[in-house]
């Protein structure tokens, strides 16, 4: 790699950020998108799909040069992987946190697991079953046998999912993949922006109603949260702690490393694993999971849990989420989803009408006074929009993170994984060779799945439970 195509680079991300920094700018200073609370990368990202050639072509305002366009279409592929990466770095290494026993948590985590993964699941279901019923209805639709898959890939997957789908279908041979990618990018806009709209929405009205247990009213989103930023120094938070000495190492540099090591395994993995098993295809971002809780287990093994700080953690994929999301907006490709905008706006309809009542009712009804909304405002942010968005939300009902919710999620989180160790290899195999209806069925069996853990972990939580 020549300094010429490394310089380009890092121009090229110099521009995502400048418009990270615009929107950034806008969401202080214009009411409507503090009220809504929309992320700078969201504005920035949509500012610039507006101003660039993805919709005007050639005479776009800013004419941004084609190697530009291909790095940016890059980034949430390459992002997703540290970001998915670093969620087990960290678990069971906060001496501030008091440890529960994994018995005492094990029946509030499987029901956080069940219900929160029932949330994708459904979607996967309203997907393929939307385009059973179109298909039925007019044959003539086009819609190739694995569309609907994108729901959930854009809504609970995210934009770094959602980009990650063109690879994963060109690998299978399926030569709509551009396509999908497009229509995955399109839902994963409308998920994060209309999941956090939503989700404003929900935390006002449960606020007037009562139902939040630290947010006391609809008053009580101060305006240094709206507005994104706060002048006073004394209320501005700590990035973390600083767990080396500068003149050694970076604090950061050490959490990076460690993130990038996992990142660069899982890579040399996934292309291994092509050979030894090429009929199993599982996304790297998987691999980069599963090698980080080895190598947090490691950390724990060697008593260097005072190392990493997991403020220090999210810092970091913060700061690759806001640069994977604003990229993936502003390479959209508009023109190549068109022709599917009715049954995208069907199949977002669907997905949030459904997300909606297999979250707030059953978090609502199973945990009742036990940080339900919370729970609730956290799931319903995941699968709508990426982690920061259920993070965003929570943080709004929870400003201090006082609530087990977060924790608590982290461990279904990771139960979750597990659970994908099998599901996943399945699910990718049905979606390489299996109908539209085959994967409407398999993904039924794996929502009934989540919804008996969610049971069992119930009954369990009918039980008299230490805290």
């Amino acid at each position: 790699m020549g300094a010429q195509i490394v310089q380009e680079m890092l121009i090229g991300t110099a521009v995502v950020g400048g418009f990270l920094l615009l929107g950034a700018f806008l969401r202080a200073k214009v009411p409507v998108f503090r009220r809504w609370l929309l992320p700078a990368s969201v504005i920035g990202g949509t500012i610039g799909l507006l101003l660039g050639p993805g919709i005007w072509g050639s005479g776009a305002p800013l004419p941004f040069p084609d190697d530009w366009i291909s790095f940016w279409e890059a980034l949430p592929v390459v992002l997703i992987v540290p970001v998915f990466s670093a969620a087990p770095l960290g678990m069971g290494m906060d001496p501030s946190k008091k440890r529960r026993r994994l018995r005492d948590m094990a029946p509030i985590v499987l029901l956080m697991t069940g219900i929160f993964a029932l949330g994708g699941s459904i979607q996967y279901i309203l997907g393929y079953g939307l385009n059973l019923a179109m298909t039925a209805i007019s044959p003539e639709s086009g819609l190739y046998r694995t569309f609907g898959y994108e729901l959930p890939q854009g809504f609970a997957g995210g934009h770094g999912t959602a980009t990650a789908i063109g690879s994963i279908l060109q690998d299978f041979g399926l030569p709509w993949w551009q396509t999908s990618q497009g229509v995955s990018l399109t839902l994963a806009t409308i998920g994060l922006i209309g999941g956090m709209l939503f989700g404003i929405f929900f935390i006002n009205r449960a606020a007037r109603k009562g139902e939040t247990q630290l947010l006391g009213n609809s008053h009580a989103i101060d305006m240094d949260t709206l507005q994104g930023y706060s002048k006073d120094i004394d209320k501005q938070g700590s990035l973390g702690r600083q767990t080396t000495a500068n003149s050694s190492i970076e604090t950061i540099t050490v959490h990076l490393t460690i993130l990038l090591i996992a990142s660069a395994l899982a890579y040399l993995l996934s292309a291994r694993m092509r050979v030894w098993v090429p009929a199993v295809y599982l996304p790297v971002w998987f691999y980069a999971l599963l090698i980080m809780y080895v190598l947090n287990f490691i950390l724990l093994k060697l008593k260097l849990h005072w190392l990493i700080d997991t403020k220090v953690k999210a810092r970091i994929t913060g700061t690759f989420s806001d640069f994977a999301i604003t990229a993936a907006i502003m390479t959209l490709p508009i023109k190549a989803v068109s022709a599917y905008i009715v049954p995208i706006l069907l199949m977002a309809l669907l997905g949030f009408v459904g997300t909606y009542f297999v979250t707030f009712p059953l978090y609502r009804r199973t945990f009742k006074g036990d940080y339900a909304f919370e729970r609730a405002i956290m799931s319903w942010g995941v699968n709508t929009g990426v982690m920061i968005t259920g993070m965003t939300l929570l943080k709004i009902t929870d400003p201090e993170y006082e609530s087990p919710v977060l924790s608590d999620f982290s461990m279904g989180f990771a139960l979750m994984s597990l659970f994908s160790l099998v599901i996943s290899p399945i699910d990718y195999n049905f979606l390489a060779r299996g109908s539209t209806l085959a994967n409407f069925l398999w993904n039924l069996a794996v929502g009934i799945f989540y919804a008996t853990i969610a049971l069992v972990g119930y009954r369990m939580t009918r039980r008299p439970i230490k805290t």
